[in-house]
């Protein structure tokens, strides 16, 4: 299916759209958590702006190329067929250009006012999940979710090295957190949209083996991450207070694992993977209080 003809012409909220603006700041939460956790007191304010930044722009421009890549899938969905590309009000053109233009920007703040060490991570990252995940797995297994996530999972590592120049092992406990929390979070929102991936050909869970056995997979998750979001504490990099709240929002997600699981309703699905994306949050702000005040 080929592109619609667009009603208006680009402006700068579709550029802004394209960065998948909400993604990106989720992931500039557990950059800064990587920050605040790898220093006892505050970090160097020209690598907690910069460090950031330049996270920030390379992430921005590894969602312009899944638009890119998505956008002839995206017109088939609810979800996406609004976006700027399938609509045409940005073309391929233009698109590629500016997520170039931001990619490049972000990594030469990194390698010239950060440190090598991240601007390569960063990298990394980049093409993980715009080309491994996005250009390959997303379409080949319904493992897609798991295999790729660890792209996503990056955040923490990289402004843990953005302010030490190292890899070390309490930020590499922060990345095995959030690549435990993909799963879950995304096959909830592929359970409530499952007939839109059935009609995009993009091999979901729910769509190739049923939504009993995604749901299972999901309380499985949810349990591994509940048991992998206790190991700050036990690691020493955090107190009671991070371990209590982590028992207690893994407690919230588990029980909205099960209700899907149990005693679905029209919205479990959908509330269930809104409060995945509250509990990540959540989870590390505790993180960062635990750090500083105990």
């Amino acid at each position: 299916m080929t592109e619609l003809t667009s009603q208006r012409a680009a402006s700068w909220r579709d550029y802004y759209e394209m960065c998948k603006p909400r993604v990106v700041m989720l992931m500039i939460l557990t950059s800064l958590v990587g920050m605040f956790l790898a220093v006892p007191g505050m970090v160097p304010l020209d690598i907690l702006v910069l460090g950031n930044l330049g996270i920030a722009l390379v992430a921005a421009s590894g969602a312009v190329v899944n638009h890119l890549i998505d956008r002839k899938i995206d017109v088939l969905m609810k979800r996406t067929h609004n976006r700027p590309l399938p609509q045409g009000r940005v073309d391929a053109m233009q698109a590629t250009v500016f997520a170039v233009a931001i990619g490049l920007a972000g990594m030469a703040i990194l390698m010239l006012w950060v440190n090598p060490l991240s601007a390569w991570l960063t990298l990394a990252s980049f093409v993980g999940y715009a080309f491994i995940y996005t250009g390959y797995l997303k379409h080949a297994t319904p493992q897609n979710i798991v295999i790729g996530g660890l792209s996503g999972a990056m955040p923490p590592l990289l402004g843990w090295s953005a302010v030490t120049g190292t890899i070390e092992a309490d930020a590499l406990i922060l990345v095995l957190i959030i690549f435990a929390w993909p799963p879950p979070h995304f096959w909830a929102l592929a359970i409530h949209r499952k007939d839109e991936y059935a009609k995009s050909g993009v091999p979901m869970l729910p769509v190739t083996h049923g939504e009993r056995v995604t749901k299972i997979h999901i309380i499985v998750y949810t349990a591994i991450l509940v048991a992998v979001s206790a190991l700050p504490y036990f690691s020493g990099m955090s107190g009671l207070l991070y371990l209590a709240s982590a028992l207690a929002l893994g407690a919230g997600f588990m029980g909205w694992s099960t209700k899907l699981m149990v005693s679905p309703g029209p919205t479990t699905a959908m509330d269930t993977f809104k409060y995945s994306i509250v509990y990540l949050a959540l989870l590390f702000v505790a993180l960062v209080i635990d750090h500083y005040l105990f």
